[in-house]
């Protein structure tokens, strides 16, 4: 990580636990907000206005938050205002890099080796770790925002009157019932797994299971009555969702020990997730590869480094709608 903006030590999976050996995520440290007018949004400064080719996306495909926000981007039409450059997807002793794998991109604007050398860009003095998604202001050379679940309402809204959009995945109607599904989902699935693959307690990690295994049979019972999470509604709660339910079976049930149940096993969430996948522009943010290549490069998991050969129902299942 980063400590005063100097590279200290080799990157590890495990940031912080509790008395109870529960893994604790760290806080993004980068909260502007790009609106309409460049006006302040609810957390940081402002002016950061919404304009073309001002902001470059950089992400990482094996990464579930930074994936919520390649999605938003194209469902919302943002690919030809917001360029995005795609990171490698194992993880290195000084955490993410550019190129040296197939998909993977060279930085455009510094020509960085690693990740953490941008964020010193942003702020040379910067402690923490470098974490993915980073919108990055092309403008002012600074981060904008590494917080996803930020990111993906800026570009739900604040890019409308440069690319008018009849998908509004957070509509003001329905956000009480989005906030409170979010918060649940988050706690006890999307980072529920990693509660479960990076626990340091037997108690933490049995706690971990029950809790994404409770939601998984709560979402399976929603989906025998509708279509998505919010009624028939495509919102961000779906892509939330998605995410972590696209990885499951190749990471998560295996590497993180999530193993009570695939997703496989239930018939409405794997119809969920391939109604999400068929969705125009998603299949093109997944890559399995990358997934793969970059869970099963964490030495503290799995230090031989060996990538299993399944399951194959998961590039079955994106093939199948590519084709």
């Amino acid at each position: 990580m980063l400590v005063n903006g100097v590279w200290t030590e080799d990157w590890q999976p495990l940031q912080k636990v509790d008395e109870q050996g529960r893994f604790v995520r760290q806080t993004s440290g980068f909260r502007h907000w790009i609106t309409a007018d460049g006006s302040p949004g609810p957390t940081g400064e402002g002016g950061f206005k919404a304009e073309a080719g001002r902001y470059r996306l950089y992400v990482a495909l094996i990464c579930p938050w930074a994936s919520r926000t390649l999605i938003a981007r194209k469902l919302k039409g943002l690919e030809a205002l917001i360029p995005v450059t795609v990171l490698n997807p194992s993880l290195t002793p000084q955490g993410w890099r550019f190129g040296g794998y197939q998909g993977a991109d060279q930085d455009p604007l510094f020509s960085a080796n690693y990740l953490h050398q941008i964020y010193t860009q942003a702020d040379p003095n910067f402690t923490g770790r470098a974490t993915v998604p980073v919108l990055w202001d092309m403008q002012k050379n600074v981060i904008v925002n590494n917080e996803s679940a930020e990111i993906l309402r800026m570009f739900d809204s604040a890019f409308e009157e440069l690319v008018p959009s009849k998908i509004r995945l957070y509509p003001e109607q329905h956000s009480e019932e989005i906030d409170a599904l979010n918060t649940r989902i988050y706690h006890q699935f999307n980072n529920g797994v990693y509660k479960a693959g990076f626990t340091q307690s037997q108690a933490a990690y049995q706690e971990a299971v029950n809790g994404v295994f409770e939601v998984l049979e709560e979402l399976e019972q929603m989906l025998a009555k509708q279509q998505y999470l919010i009624g028939d509604t495509l919102t961000e709660t779906d892509i939330r969702t998605f995410v972590t339910l696209i990885r499951f079976d190749v990471a998560y049930y295996g590497l993180f020990k999530t193993n009570r149940k695939q997703v496989a096993d239930y018939s409405k969430l794997s119809a969920y997730m391939q109604r999400i996948l068929a969705i125009p522009g998603v299949a093109e943010t997944v890559s399995i590869d990358h997934i793969t290549r970059g869970y099963y490069s964490i030495k503290a998991l799995n230090p031989s480094g060996v990538r299993p050969i399944g399951p194959a129902h998961i590039d079955a299942l994106k093939a199948e709608v590519l084709s």
